[in-house]
């Protein structure tokens, strides 16, 4: 393939490769922009399904893709070191995607960076600041992408809010409020099998996306994090933390409150609950941005169950991810959740199609440098500049063991986060 058609690794074969990554690459695949497409996951179990998925076969006829275990292993045999090997075998300068439960970002991001990969990360990057460092200073010196999928950040609603916000119409952030509570039914899915206490919670991973999409709206660091949580058992009897509350302090002196969990009713109308509001302050009158992200003006009421739901009557949400007709074979994916893995996938094609046939140290160069306008453009999340995602997180998981006592996060001389209560550092400075 030329150097604007790239392969394509995805690392992780679970539920958001198949509903939204794979589909997404099958798209950028038969549109000419992807090449070859290897999935590698822990066992081939949740490849087949991948495989033999209706969905996924009706929206795109004739797409493959290469299973690593392959399908002639049995499926209760775990491979759990084979990404390392299929990683290697790619020619440099491909895609890898990874998407595996967040404790194991970091070991396959550095995996894939060693083999001289581009890298798009599901959400969020790594749990602490000091990884994000080394992942951003890593792949800057190799010439290489990382792009970290936080898909709220291509919602026409956050573009917009982050436009007139910096254009000042807004005022100054002060005061708001953030929720995403998933289905219920996540706790009977493989979540119980890594969505532990002791590894994660529903702020670090579902409320990351209003901590980076206020950061992405105001720009406004965080100071201070305060996080408490409620614990209950998975199916398995594995305890983890079933919901959160978090508080953030930014610099100004703004608060936002977030509010996550696993228990939205699988009979409710939405797929979820999700949605964020910022009260704002000018010199002599307040502003505000609003955004119901489970309601978008859509709602469908079906003859029957739809979507492996418990409701017949549903929200729609049309602009996150829909399978859609189009002028094509199948069926085609739009949103700002297939925009955002386009736009990064697209960096990395434009950074190799500028660096083809250029002398090793000139593409280094090439490359370098389109790497940070990317970041200072500041639209896709990168791990140079999101990782404020990184410190939240960070200070909320040493929050969160402390029953919600608060955790400080200093910038100078480089950011680190401390427990206030008394002033032990969780976090060694990078």
């Amino acid at each position: 393939m030329g150097k604007e058609v790239l392969d394509v690794c995805i690392v992780g074969g679970g539920m958001i490769t198949h509903d939204l990554i794979l589909p997404s690459i099958y798209h950028l695949q038969r549109t000419g922009k992807i090449g070859h497409i290897d999935i590698c996951a822990l066992n081939n179990a949740p490849l087949r399904a991948l495989k033999e998925s209706p969905e996924l076969t009706t929206a795109f006829p004739h797409r493959n893709f290469i299973a690593w275990p392959s399908f002639d292993q049995p499926p209760e045999r775990n491979f759990p070191v084979l990404y390392r090997d299929v990683l290697a075998a790619l020619p440099p300068y491909q895609a890898v995607i990874v998407a595996v439960p967040d404790q194991f970002h970091y070991d396959v991001v550095m995996t894939a960076l060693r083999c001289r990969q581009h890298v798009l990360c599901v959400k969020p990057l790594v749990l602490r600041y000091s990884q994000a460092a080394e992942i951003a200073r890593f792949a800057y010196e190799r010439g290489l992408f990382v792009g970290v999928e936080y898909h709220k950040r291509f919602d026409r609603r956050a573009l917009l809010a982050r436009r007139q916000y910096r254009n000042g119409d807004f005022g100054a952030f002060m005061l708001g409020e953030a929720r995403m509570i998933e289905p219920y039914r996540y706790r009977c899915s493989n979540f119980q099998n890594w969505f532990t206490a002791d590894q994660t919670d529903p702020f670090v991973y579902v409320g990351c996306h209003y901590v980076d999409l206020v950061w992405f709206i105001t720009g406004l660091r965080p100071t201070a994090v305060s996080v408490s949580g409620c614990r209950g058992k998975f199916p398995n009897g594995k305890e983890g933390y079933m919901w959160t509350n978090g508080r953030i302090r930014y610099e100004n002196g703004a608060l936002l409150s977030v509010s996550d969990g696993l228990g939205y009713p699988d009979a409710g109308a939405g797929s979820n609950d999700q949605g964020l509001v910022m009260y704002c302050e000018g010199a002599d009158r307040g502003g505000l941005i609003r955004h119901d992200d489970q309601y978008r003006g859509v709602d469908h009421c079906y003859l029957d169950l739809l979507g492996g739901t418990g409701s017949q009557y549903n929200y729609v949400n049309p602009d996150f991810y829909r399978l859609v007709s189009w002028d094509g074979p199948g069926l085609q994916p739009v949103g700002y959740g297939f925009d955002s893995i386009a736009a990064i996938i697209a960096v990395m094609r434009k950074i190799e199609t500028a660096a083809d046939g250029l002398a090793p140290e000139e593409a280094h160069t090439v490359r370098q440098q389109m790497i940070r306008d990317t970041e200072a453009r500041g639209l896709i999340a990168t791990p140079g500049n999101s990782s404020i995602n990184e410190l939240v997180i960070e200070a909320g998981r040493a929050s969160i063991s402390h029953d919600g006592e608060w955790v400080d996060i200093g910038y100078d001389p480089v950011p680190s986060v401390r427990l206030r209560q008394d002033t032990i550092e969780v976090a060694e400075d990078d």
